[in-house]
């Protein structure tokens, strides 16, 4: 079914393959940024603090998928404090007064980073997390407001734990870094699993998944509940999509 889909964070390098593959589906696909989205006609850009931007491009929106965020540690009082929470806050907000019915929400594999270095592989959605710092651990924040918004409003919530989509000035390190190339996700799977949660049953009312393409060596972030659930099956292995 053809939605309204707005994608925050739709300039960047995961908003651009998540949009290009809502749009080839079909979808109503709407961006903001702080740059204008040059792949589609209706583009807000605004900052995540500005409110009145955030209310208008909710406007009769389906579906947010909201990506837009500091992507890994930063300062904390400078950037992930006003991106990462404030700016959730912000979104969120934006969305339930304009009657949104699903969020689909961008957190990270990082906040299960120490079972991935030395626990039981691979990590489960249900286990304890285990934040690898204040990055991670705005991404807790999120999954659990997420829960919130879905018990307390009834909105349909998916809450995505992204492997790894590295942006290019991350290659060389990732690159460099055996373990990443297993939780590595490809933009061409980035797209088609953010475009699973977007068509996701309208039973599914509150959901963590773990999103990676294939692993090379062995598998680290369990994709049971993807496939299952989702049905979602990745295509790519890295080095494909880089």
């Amino acid at each position: 079914m053809r939605q309204t889909v707005l994608v925050t964070g739709s300039s960047g390098k995961l908003g651009r393959a998540v949009v290009s593959e809502l749009v080839r589906r079909g979808h109503d696909v709407r961006g903001f940024d702080r740059v204008a989205s040059p792949a589609l006609v209706t583009t807000q850009v605004g900052d995540l603090g500005d409110r009145a931007a955030l209310d208008r491009a909710m406007v009769g929106v389906d579906c947010l998928v909201h990506l837009a965020a500091t992507p890994d540690d930063a300062d904390f009082l400078t950037e992930l404090l006003p991106n990462n929470l404030v700016g959730l806050y912000q979104v969120l907000e934006a969305a339930r007064a304009a009657g949104v019915r699903r969020l689909v929400l961008a957190s990270s594999g990082q906040v299960n980073w120490w079972q991935q270095m030395a626990g039981d592989l691979p990590v489960l959605e249900h286990q304890p997390v285990s934040p690898k710092s204040w990055y991670a651990a705005t991404k807790m924040f999120l999954e659990a407001i997420g829960r919130s918004f879905s018990e307390v409003h009834g909105m349909s919530v998916l809450a995505v734990r992204i492997g790894w989509c590295p942006r290019p000035e991350q290659e060389a390190e990732f690159r460099d870094t055996p373990s990443a190339h297993d939780v590595y996700l490809s933009p061409g799977d980035a797209g088609r699993f953010f475009a699973h949660c977007v068509e996701a049953p309208e039973t599914v009312r509150f959901l963590i998944v773990n999103a990676t393409s294939r692993p090379v060596r062995e598998t680290r972030l369990d994709l049971t509940v993807a496939r299952q659930v989702l049905g979602f099956e990745p295509r790519d292995r890295w080095p494909e999509g880089m």
